[in-house]
């Protein structure tokens, strides 16, 4: 007798149902990618107990007649794909023709639809066709999943906790909502309205919806486009932050994909500009040929591959780096006050603050560039006017911009030897000492280890490094590394490094131990070393280890190079780290403060 027959075909939708419906969330994710394929503009998911009980999903698509409501259910069924063809340019959601068979051979199913005629009602349950009726004529359709799992003891029995079960429904019909802004969703659970968004084809609304107003309030629109991509989107400021890459969602021509890649591009792009524990909110729309792109990976239909990648992580870096640098990124302080003392905010009127103290006008920047210096006149060229206007331009433009992103302010003391309190005319600064100079640091390393000429430092006394047999031969491969630094390095003895030179922006009294960490990190990297990443790693180490520490006494000349040199960051808003390095509060938020802002004539 033969051992190898043909399986049930019940049996096999219950295997397919394995991958395709995997929890709660894997039947609300296929039924909404079915509304949407049906040109839906409204589409609401209703749910009792997370899923768990009922999932009803309500849309105002094309709809089925009935020979197409029941052939649906057969498997591999689908309207999406006709020819081999269709599957190198897929334009729908879903195509696979597996997600309806095997949620049917899991559940109890009620399906409800018309295209605008006569209705169709086809009731399923555990795969079995079990009637066929004549519906209402309202065009769209309805699907009802009652007890899913019932007849699957084991997948029921490994569901997790009810919240977690919604909390994975929401989460994704967040997403679905946000690639597709112009269909309104209603999801409800037990009858509480979880999400609803208007469906006007705007994305921030939608992120509003979703993440609520103080997030929106605090997205920066983007766009770039090439010849074979189109990206728009939004991306939070550096503040907003959250604890997970789940908040990073990348749409590709309509689609809520997964990309590994794309994610560490996204938050390599805010590197320095926030923890680097912490990831960005980020909504970007991919549009592409389709004809670029693979989704047919998984029964997801989650993952994907992209034929021209590298192109496009380009394009998403120097996008988002264009955004933040063109932006003043000093975060409000937060003043909160109970809602029944909130009193109206009065007309402006302007305060003149006196104090015991005598204030002296604030002094201007050590360093500016109208300052008078003096110059030794046998080194000055001959320039002529032309070159000196141009020259004047650029240094006018450059000084327009700084002023742009990050105010002027001026110093008028420190709160517990490590925060500068400044001033202007918008309202008040604190500034952490030690994480502006580490920011000012950073950027000076960096910009010294690109620099290929720099200068080196010989050694009246060279350094012995001792290294053990497995780090010598680490670094040995990275000694030319080390050279193009300008560090003067030979091989000393078996396991020894013979250091006789340095670069001249190691700092005097830490050259040694600069030396040693340097190799440190070098050796760490092993095999997935890259110069970028030394360079970055480096520069972090050396500005923090030479930045003004807390509690260190400056005096007001350091203090004002200090914010000088700030301003003339690339990014002076946030320590290499990611930490903010300036807090602003408004004038209005000190008066809310000192309850002073419903009073119009204060004495």
């Amino acid at each position: 007798m033969a051992k190898i027959h043909i399986m049930d075909e019940i049996l096999a939708n219950k295997i397919a149902a394995g991958e395709v419906v995997e929890r709660c969330s894997s039947v609300v994710k296929e039924l909404v990618e079915n509304s949407i394929d049906a040109e839906a503009t409204e589409i609401k998911i209703e749910l009792k107990d997370a899923g768990t009980k009922e999932i009803k999903v309500t849309d105002n698509g094309t709809g089925m007649d009935k020979e197409d409501a029941v052939n649906a259910f057969g498997r591999h069924a689908t309207s999406k794909l006709t020819s081999e063809d269709d599957l190198y340019r897929i334009e729908t959601l879903g195509f696979r023709g597996e997600a309806l068979p095997s949620i049917a051979s899991v559940s109890e199913v009620t399906l409800t639809t018309s295209t605008g005629d006569v209705g169709t009602i086809v009731k399923i349950s555990g795969g079995k066709l079990i009637s066929v009726e004549r519906g209402d004529a309202r065009k769209g359709t309805i699907f009802q999943v009652n007890n899913l799992f019932y007849n699957t003891p084991a997948r029921l029995k490994h569901l997790k906790s009810l919240y977690a079960e919604l909390g994975s429904i929401t989460d994704y019909v967040n997403k679905i909502a946000l690639s597709h802004p112009d269909i309104k969703f209603r999801l409800s659970n037990n009858d509480n309205e979880i999400l609803n968004t208007d469906g006007t084809n705007h994305l921030l609304k939608t992120i509003k919806a979703v993440y609520g107003l103080s997030v929106a309030r605090k997205m920066i629109e983007v766009s770039a486009s090439d010849e074979d991509y189109t990206i728009y989107g939004y991306i939070s400021m550096p503040e907003v932050h959250r604890s997970s890459r789940n908040h990073m969602v990348t749409i590709v021509n309509g689609r809520v994909v997964r990309n590994q890649e794309l994610n560490r591009v996204i938050n390599d792009a805010y590197h320095s500009f926030k923890p680097d524990t912490r990831y960005p909110i980020v909504v970007l729309e991919i549009h592409v040929d389709s004809s670029l792109v693979d989704v047919n990976i998984h029964p997801t239909k989650m993952d994907i591959k992209f034929s021209k990648l590298e192109e496009l992580k380009e394009l998403i870096t120097n996008m988002i780096h264009e955004q933040l640098h063109h932006k003043n990124l000093i975060p409000n302080a937060e003043v909160e006050m109970n809602p029944k003392e909130e009193i109206p905010r009065p007309k402006y009127v302007e305060q003149t603050l006196t104090l015991e103290k005598e204030i002296s006008e604030p002094t201007e920047p050590i360093i500016t560039f109208e300052e008078d210096i003096p110059i030794n006149s046998d080194f000055i060229e001959e320039v002529d006017e032309e070159t000196i206007l141009v020259e004047s331009q650029k240094e006018n433009n450059q000084e327009i911009e700084m002023k742009k992103r990050m105010p002027e302010m001026y110093p008028v003391g420190i709160v517990h030897g490590t925060y500068i309190i400044c001033q202007n005319e918008e309202g008040m600064f604190l500034i952490d000492q030690h994480a502006a100079k580490e920011r000012v640091n950073y950027e000076y390393y960096m910009k010294k280890m690109g620099n290929p000429n720099i200068a080196s430092t010989p050694l009246l006394f060279p350094i012995t490094i001792e290294l053990s047999s497995s780090e010598f031969i680490l670094i040995k491969e990275k000694l030319d590394i080390l050279r193009e630094l300008k560090f003067v390095v030979e091989e000393f003895g078996y396991q020894s490094l013979l250091i006789k030179e340095h670069p001249a922006w190691l700092p005097k009294d830490y050259v040694e131990e600069s030396i040693r960490k340097i190799i440190e990190i070098m050796i760490q990297e092993g095999k997935h070393f890259s110069i970028e990443k030394f360079n970055e790693k480096v520069a972090t180490m050396m500005s923090c280890k030479h930045a003004i520490k807390a509690n260190q006494y400056v005096d007001m000349k350091e203090i004002e190079q200090l914010i000088y040199d700030l301003r003339n960051c690339d990014n002076p808003f946030n320590c290499p780290h990611g930490r903010p390095t300036t807090v602003f509060f408004t004038n209005y938020d000190l008066e809310k403060l000192f309850k002073r802002s419903g009073f119009e004539n204060l004495k």
